[in-house]
């Protein structure tokens, strides 16, 4: 399985996958850095312009890594797999003498291992980032994490490995509609699904939703997957 994902690298060339994540980072880092220290986020009398319960540093690194990482997630899955059935290189692959079903997870896990990587290392950035800056200049947010604690890490993996998943569900949808187009755009709307806000309610500050989300997600990916023995090419 780890030679079919470097396989699966190597043929959709990564290299610009990484660049393209490297700048990301980048861009976030210095987003969220002016957010919380530069003042871009206050109103003109100096206050934090923020609604209730966003007022912690920790809500806009969530909310931007985790927009950022789905739509590449959305757009890998895209060109990796269905984009591969719509051109027919996907015959190619399936004339190997592998199970057409280990193929497919093999180009799923390829994406999924990536952005996980990317999203957590982007995550760390910007948190060492804003940490670092914290202790030596104040900062409109409130900073609400410590990257001495255990629990840190426990959670920025487990919220990584939550998003990431979330793009299964695009995927199916790309492969029922035939279309790399509709697989990112479920990557949008998944955006305003979880991390809008109703009011004051918000899905990404629900302690259940994350669980449920995934296992919804794993239940797509597991569809995505159902007849593909004697699934024609698209």
């Amino acid at each position: 399985m780890i030679k079919l994902i470097r396989l699966e690298w190597k043929k959709n060339n990564i290299g610009k996958y990484m660049m393209g994540a490297a700048a990301v980072a980048a861009l976030l880092d210095l987003f969220l850095f002016a957010l919380a220290f530069l003042g871009i986020a206050n109103d003109a009398d100096g206050t934090l312009d923020a609604a209730p319960g966003t007022d912690v540093i920790s809500a806009p690194i969530e909310l931007f890594t985790s927009m950022a990482f789905l739509i590449m997630t959305g757009v890998m899955l895209a060109s990796f797999l269905v984009r591969a059935y719509k051109n027919r290189t996907m015959n190619l692959m399936f004339s190997y003498p592998i199970k057409r079903r280990k193929i497919l997870i093999s180009q799923m896990l390829a994406v999924w291992t990536f952005n996980f990587a990317a999203l957590t290392l982007t995550k760390l950035l910007i948190y060492a980032s804003i940490s670092f800056a914290a202790g030596v200049k104040p900062s409109s947010f409130a900073i609400d994490f410590s990257m001495g604690s255990l629990s840190f890490y426990v959670q920025l993996l487990l919220k990584s490995a939550v998003i990431v998943t979330m793009g299964f569900i695009a995927l199916f949808v790309g492969l029922a509609m035939k279309s790399s187009r509709a697989t990112i755009v479920t990557s949008f709307l998944l955006i305003f699904l979880t991390q809008a806000n109703v009011g004051d309610f918000t899905m990404a500050r629900s302690a259940v939703f994350p669980a449920i989300l995934t296992a919804v997600s794993l239940v797509f990916a597991a569809l995505s997957l159902r007849g593909v023995q004697s699934r024609d090419l698209m």
